[in-house]
């Protein structure tokens, strides 16, 4: 295990919790040819054109479909000597010159060079053509490190940049170092399965994983340290919490519980996932044509852990946002509300199935990277695809992204199962019709139906509640309404039959009788 690099190497390797953008790797060392491609993408990183915190290049490994092929090639120690002068002389012939950090590394017997290169807080830099030793600038597009000035209004976009850090990677000149906990960096450096854990000074480790930065004779944390590794970052960033409130009904409705989620903001997230996942129900169902049972949750954890990463990845911890992070939990749907909305270049249309997510550079380049590396985030522009593959293969409604106008809110709404909502409607109605607020537990019987015309229970309890009232129209109407959405409901029929006939509606029932049995022979049932 590397003990200067703060992620595992394998999962460096094989591009766990590093998107493959992020790495790139080269089989040999050759300063005339490898060497002048290292530089120029040493240039890139450091120029983070999307703000994802630089990248690695692993010197020795050869490159198999975007991944390393292992065992790796290697190299030998007169080589990675070599390399390493090289790559620090030639680095100094960057404009502004800049200096990545090199790690030999030993995977499987084999000598390899891992250059890390964090972005760098003076970009835009500009390394010498390897054809023609002219200056570009250059950056990371996918896998490819190419010329700025190529690439439409990149480089426009690269030279606003200019000297501006992101947020999350400033230093936070309110804060000192005692601020940060050890015992959360080397919590996180074990989870990861860091070799730095060893590392025993603990100024050194948190210089290492880039929590703080030098101001003049002494060390400062940066943002992201804090939100990470401070026991309560609300002391410094407001925001920087999870509010949870349940409501009984809708937005008019009764709070039933609150709850907020504090501390560090890996806790945070994963505290507020255990507690919305024991809120959703998995269910077994037979199905009548097939051995299968059929499975269904009221939430699929994917779905909720994407949405929820998504809204404490991209929006805004600064003094001007001092809003929490908002779950809201109606008995239909989940609401995450996250300030501000999303940075310019997302557009609504990029927000809908199968739209191709536009590669916008994102407001925090830090925190989505200790995400990844603790495996609670998926790769860049990944997560809202993962959320509609994973309603969509729980059988939910598809999920909604909306923001205003002025991108001062992003909320994500993510459906109940349309299963889910029908029995959480009837367990609502229930408790409304035993504390004698039986017109209340109509209403919401009735808002659930309009929502799931579809749903055989719920209409079945429709059905009961207007025979119980004597308005057979009503009741009729319902069923005719659920025939119409599902023909092969027919079973809610003999609901209505029933209440029909026990009322002395036998004429009625006889007729729906009649016509059931027709409808049965026709369909050969």
């Amino acid at each position: 295990m590397s003990t200067i690099l703060p992620i595992n190497l394998d999962d460096l390797l094989y591009c766990r919790g590093v998107e493959s953008e992020r790495v790139e790797f080269k089989a040999s060392w050759d300063a005339k040819t490898t060497g002048l491609q290292v530089l120029k993408t040493i240039c890139a990183f450091a120029n983070d054109y999307h703000n994802l915190n630089g990248g690695y290049i692993a010197i020795g490994v050869a490159e198999r479909n975007g991944r390393a092929a292992l065992p790796p090639v290697g190299l030998t120690p007169a080589d990675i000597e070599t390399a390493q002068q090289w790559i620090r002389g030639q680095c100094n012939r960057l404009d502004p010159p800049y200096q990545p950090i090199l790690s030999p590394e030993v995977v499987e017997d084999r000598h390899l060079l891992i250059a890390w290169v964090p972005a760098s807080e003076m970009r835009p830099h500009r390394a010498p053509d390897g054809e023609s030793g002219q200056y570009k600038f250059w950056v990371r597009i996918g896998t490819a490190t190419v010329d700025a000035e190529q690439r439409g209004g990149v480089l426009r976009s690269l030279i606003q940049q200019t000297a501006r850090v992101p947020w999350d990677d400033r230093r936070a000149l309110d804060a000192s170092v005692e601020d940060l906990r050890e015992a959360k960096a080397r919590e996180f450096l074990r989870d990861v399965g860091s070799g730095l854990l060893d590392e025993p000074n603990e100024l050194e480790v948190y210089r290492r994983m880039r929590l703080t930065t030098r101001i003049n004779d002494r060390d400062a944390p940066r943002n992201v340290g804090l939100l990470f590794f401070a026991h309560e970052p609300t002391a410094w960033f407001r925001g920087a919490a999870i509010e949870v409130v349940q409501f009984a009904a809708d937005r008019a409705g009764n709070v039933q519980e609150e709850r907020t989620f504090g501390g560090a903001l890996a806790d945070q997230l994963r505290d507020c996932l255990t507690y919305l996942q024991n809120r959703s129900t998995t269910h077994l169902q037979k199905q009548s044509d097939r051995s299968e049972v059929r499975r269904w949750t009221s939430y699929p954890l994917v779905a909720l852990r994407e949405t929820l990463v998504n809204a404490l990845y991209h929006r805004s911890y600064d003094v001007d946002q001092p809003e929490p992070t908002k779950v809201y939990l109606y008995p239909s749907r989940i609401e995450i509300i996250s300030y501000p909305g999303p940075v310019p270049g997302i557009e609504a249309e990029h927000l809908q199935p199968d739209a191709e997510m536009r590669a916008a550079p994102a407001r925090n380049r830090r925190i989505g990277e200790f995400f990844k590396e603790l495996g609670l985030a998926e790769g860049h522009l990944s997560g809202l695809p993962k959320v509609f593959e994973a309603m969509a293969a729980n059988g939910s409604p598809p999920p909604r992204f909306i923001f205003d106008e002025q991108r001062t809110y992003f909320q994500a709404t993510l459906p109940a199962h349309s299963e889910y909502a029908a029995l959480s409607a009837l367990r609502d109605a229930a408790h409304l019709r035993a504390v004698g607020a039986e017109e209340e537990g109509f209403r919401r019987l009735e808002a659930a139906w309009a929502a799931n015309a579809r749903s055989a229970v719920l209409a079945a309890e429709m059905i009961r509640w207007f025979a119980v009232h004597g308005e057979w129209e009503q009741a009729e109407a319902v069923w005719k309404t659920l025939r119409a959405e599902d023909p092969g409901a027919r079973k809610v029929a003999r609901v209505l039959i029933d209440a029909l006939a026990g009322a002395g509606e036998d004429i009625t029932a006889r007729r729906l009788r009649d016509q059931l049995l027709e409808e049965e022979e026709r369909h050969g049932k």
